[in-house]
């Protein structure tokens, strides 16, 4: 049996932009885009594990909003549970740490970079409810 991981991730809108980060050389997926966020902790919520994440991978700090998505996807090293949250930025511009690049991308440009299997689903609703006016 596979591995199970739980992690939550963090679509950070700013007007009609979501914040993305390339995943580095040295981490599983490289080159891969991705909502920032990262592993949840024995004892924290998902939305806490997500402001750590944040402060964390790139020295800023969010304030999380509403779920966005859950799914699921089996990669060779386990199978991934994300967690997505909408969240706002509340001060200091994100900051590369291990990233290779992060990047704000128009709503309706998201399907221009390729992302990691597990945060398709979310790319996938976030387009069609900014395309809609429901976000």
């Amino acid at each position: 049996m596979k591995k199970q991981i739980n992690v939550v991730g963090a679509v950070v809108v700013r007007d009609d932009t979501i914040l993305a980060a390339q995943r580095s050389a040295a981490m599983a997926l490289p080159g891969m885009w991705e909502f920032p966020g990262g592993k949840i902790e024995a004892g924290e919520t998902p939305q806490q594990a997500l402001a750590r994440e944040m402060n964390e991978e790139l020295r800023c700090t969010v304030e999380i909003g509403e779920h966005l998505e859950t799914t699921s996807h089996e990669y060779d090293f386990g199978v991934v549970t994300l967690t997505t949250y909408y969240a706002t930025l509340v001060d200091d511009e994100p900051q590369l740490t291990e990233h290779s690049e992060i990047r704000w991308i128009p709503a309706s440009a998201l399907d221009s970079v390729e992302w990691a299997p597990a945060d398709v689903p979310a790319v996938e609703r976030i387009m069609r409810d900014f395309s809609s006016g429901a976000a």
